[in-house]
């Protein structure tokens, strides 16, 4: 079946079936939050990006074979209400951004930085830290051998725009530049993005309309 990344809060998951990586995304909570959950197909190693909520829900996708860490895109409460049950109960290590882990009520493992890589199995995730949104957010990039790369931008980055800086002109300066130099600036249209919210998308369709972000301030 075609991946199309269109999920729903109570609805089927959606699995982009790759050749060396299988992610599962799922809408769960009262936000409309993402996870999605990366398996290694090597190896059958599992990660999760974001432990939103309904730990229920995400301990189902999860299944028998449990998961070896979880990502914490950034320290906004939508993103985490879920992870200290998940942790619980698969004894997961997390991941989350230097500067976002304080704000995480749940101790933070593995501290992230710019360029550092998470491994899940053999598939290697690359963490670009962007600044605007939350002081640590983070993005992880799959840059597949075999195809073109995955990026998946927490709440920086969504179909028509960057992520929401509460109308501070330093804040929205400071995420459109990350966003444009980290992401776009070295990943080509091709490059699938999975948001923290709502549809995928890519840097193809959402090139064309920076200027008009920049125009806008927001």
């Amino acid at each position: 079946m075609t991946y199309s990344g269109e999920v729903k809060v109570g609805g089927p998951a959606d699995v982009h079936e790759l050749k060396d990586l299988m992610i599962t995304k799922i809408a769960v909570g009262p936000m409309d939050n993402n996870a999605y959950l990366l398996r290694c197909r090597a190896t059958d190693e599992q990660l999760l990006i974001d432990a939103a909520n309904e730990a229920h829900s995400l301990l189902a996708m999860i299944g028998d074979d449990g998961i070896a860490s979880v990502v914490t895109t950034h320290q906004h409460g939508d993103h985490w209400q879920a992870l200290a049950e998940v942790v619980a109960a698969t004894g997961a290590r997390t991941y989350a951004g230097r500067e976002d882990a304080g704000g995480i009520p749940v101790p933070t493992d593995v501290l992230v930085d710019d360029g550092d890589v998470i491994r899940v199995g053999r598939v290697e995730l690359t963490a670009r830290h962007l600044v605007g949104h939350t002081p640590g957010s983070i993005a992880l990039v799959y840059d597949d051998p075999h195809g073109h790369p995955h990026v998946f931008t927490g709440d920086c980055l969504f179909p028509g725009g960057v992520g929401n800086t509460r109308k501070d002109p330093k804040a929205f300066a400071r995420l459109i530049h990350d966003v444009e130099t980290k992401i776009f600036g070295v990943l080509p249209d091709e490059t699938w993005v999975y948001p923290g919210h709502g549809n995928d998308t890519t840097l193809g369709a959402e090139r064309p309309h920076l200027p008009e972000w920049h125009a806008r301030g927001w």
